[in-house]
């Protein structure tokens, strides 16, 4: 059976990731970075998601021979000219603090209306194989800061992120359909498509040397 390493450690995104991915029908091994314990932190230095998703694809590829799918992905909002984008995981200093992150953002926000406070969840995916092979993708969800955490699901700012067509946040949105509707499910539904070539390709490749 193939193998596919999600390069990430964050349990939550693996965890995602792993569904979106058994759902689709793909026969493959899903491995992570938590796998590869030897491997180090790749920082994320680019100034886009889609180059640190490439960055990341690339390096643990080229580590593991294996054909890999890495995600960058975070909040955009539109009053704070886009931030905290790429450093969303680490808008507070500290990676990874979800607590500190979010209250950073409802510090920065305090005081705006609710029409002031549009926002979007984006999310780029990154699939390499050691050959060379690359492809990415790209997807978003529209939403708005909200004032106050809500829900218990998810990570990240999804306690925040308020969908106004679904009349709740991100963390409160059943399992399902947060796996139909969010950025990282719509990045994933493209990555789907292409990664059985990516299988196949290597697979033949593997073989024929």
């Amino acid at each position: 059976m193939a193998r596919i390493v999600l390069a990430s450690r964050n349990k939550g995104k693996i965890r995602e990731l792993h569904e979106l991915l058994a759902e689709s029908g793909i026969a493959a091994e899903v491995l992570s970075l938590a796998d590869f314990p030897e491997l180090p932190e790749i920082e994320e230095d680019g100034a886009t998601f889609q180059e640190n998703a490439m960055k990341k694809a690339t390096i643990v590829t080229a580590a593991t021979g294996l054909i890999t799918l890495a995600d960058d992905s975070g909040l955009e909002v539109d009053v704070l000219g886009g931030q905290p984008g790429v450093m969303s995981a680490r808008f507070a200093g500290l990676h990874g603090n979800d607590r500190a992150n979010n209250a950073l953002l409802l510090d920065k926000l305090q005081g705006l209306a609710e029409s002031h406070r549009t926002a979007r969840f984006r999310c780029a995916i990154a699939i390499a194989a050691p050959d060379g092979m690359i492809e990415t993708c790209d997807g978003f969800c529209e939403g708005v800061i909200g004032f106050a955490p809500k829900g218990e699901g998810g990570f990240g700012y999804d306690p925040l992120f308020f969908i106004p067509e679904q009349g709740m946040t991100m963390a409160e949105l059943p399992e399902g359909t947060k796996n139909r509707i969010s950025h990282r499910a719509k990045a994933m539904q493209q990555a789907i498509a292409i990664l059985p070539g990516f299988l196949r390709d290597y697979s033949d490749t593997a073989h024929n040397t």
